[in-house]
């Protein structure tokens, strides 16, 4: 997946020097090619999702229960409809109406990273609201670390929404990462979808710095946020 966005990312860049035709040209097959492989994989992902989702349905939490549930299931059917487009690819199926499919898969996508993003928010609005009540109690024995860093933003006047939530999120590293990769995953489908046009580019930068933030999720699993 790193390896496809930074050949379109690369490709965006010197699409238009002079002399580096054959080089763009290697890139996008190069993409291209790593796309159709990554597709091979699609239904192992798809099980993968399902078991996620079937293992969520037990959080007690009722809004994360339902955001991650929700995420699972739309990021299988999305696994599907990438799965008829690759058979589409291949040969295998000529019939399938790739464009109609296409926005299927899509729109599954999109909705799965929405599902994401609203667990993300969820996390972050009651990490926030804690904070705040943290600060509000009065106690005159010792405070604790975490007490004395919430003190002195109050101290500071920034006690506000966007230093509040600074704090909360340099304080939990795996909740800031999760919301920056479902943040960079957006630009595609908002793209495809018409929602919000960027460029090749601009998809391809936070196709590179999403993966990038995956794979370090994958090396330090304490970096991963909990399910």
């Amino acid at each position: 997946r790193a390896t496809q966005y930074t050949c379109m990312l690369l490709s965006y860049l010197i699409e238009h020097k002079a002399g580096k035709e054959k080089l763009v040209m290697k890139l996008k097959q190069l993409e291209s090619s790593m796309s159709s492989g990554r597709k091979m994989f699609r239904l192992g992902n798809m099980v993968h999702a399902l078991v996620a989702a079937r293992r969520t349905r037990q959080l007690p939490d009722v809004v994360p229960r339902f955001c991650l549930t929700a995420s699972h299931l739309t990021r299988a059917l999305y696994f599907v409809c990438d799965t008829v487009l690759w058979l589409k690819s291949v040969g295998l199926q000529p019939d399938v109406d790739k464009p109609k499919w296409r926005n299927w898969a899509t729109k599954c996508y999109y909705f799965s990273l929405l599902m994401n993003l609203a667990r993300d928010w969820y996390e972050i609005s009651w990490r926030m609201e804690q904070a705040v009540q943290e600060e509000k109690t009065k106690e005159n024995s010792f405070w604790d670390k975490h007490s004395q860093e919430l003190n002195s933003v109050k101290c500071d006047g920034l006690h506000s929404f966007l230093p509040l939530l600074f704090q909360i999120l340099k304080r939990h590293p795996p909740l800031l990462l999760d919301l920056v990769k479902n943040l960079c995953d957006l630009s595609g489908p908002l793209d495809t979808l018409g929602i919000y046009r960027t460029n090749p580019g601009v998809i391809g930068f936070c196709g590179v710095l999403s993966s990038m933030v995956g794979i370090l999720t994958l090396a330090s699993p304490h970096l991963k946020l909990k399910q």
